[in-house]
């Protein structure tokens, strides 16, 4: 009698899972270092991440996520790359006092999935050799 997972659960849950953990990785490396708001002179704050910081977890998470696609992994790379990053945002903000956070944490959630799956589509659509 064979035990664990098989094998197609587990062909489907471990590119979802790396997908999660290299989304979550990738924000710990762009966004979790930088915790302080920039206040400027006339008081306003902005903050605490820069524009450059987003940008590059965009491009960083970009190229794993059209790999995932052009493989069929794209439940694995709409919804790992979403979870991961929802996770970490949940973890890195949840210090919040007022609760608020969770509004960002959702936006982030909805934003990520969004553009994951709509990235999946175009690439999923464009790859040669496709059946119609």
């Amino acid at each position: 009698m064979r035990s664990g997972l098989p094998k197609t659960v587990m062909s489907r849950l471990l590119p979802a899972l790396g997908a999660a953990v290299l989304a979550a990785a990738l924000w710990a490396a762009w966004l979790g270092w930088d915790q302080q708001r920039d206040v400027h002179p006339d008081g306003s704050s902005t903050g605490p991440y820069e524009p450059w910081q987003v940008i590059g977890l965009v491009l960083t998470l970009l190229p794993p996520v059209c790999w995932a696609a052009a493989r069929r992994h794209i439940p694995a790379a709409v919804f790992g790359t979403t979870a991961g990053l929802t996770v970490a945002a949940y973890y890195d903000w949840s210090d919040d006092a007022t609760g608020l956070f969770l509004i960002g944490v959702l936006l982030v959630m909805a934003g990520s999935l969004a553009a994951t799956a709509a990235v999946s589509g175009v690439v999923a659509c464009a790859r040669p050799g496709r059946r119609g």
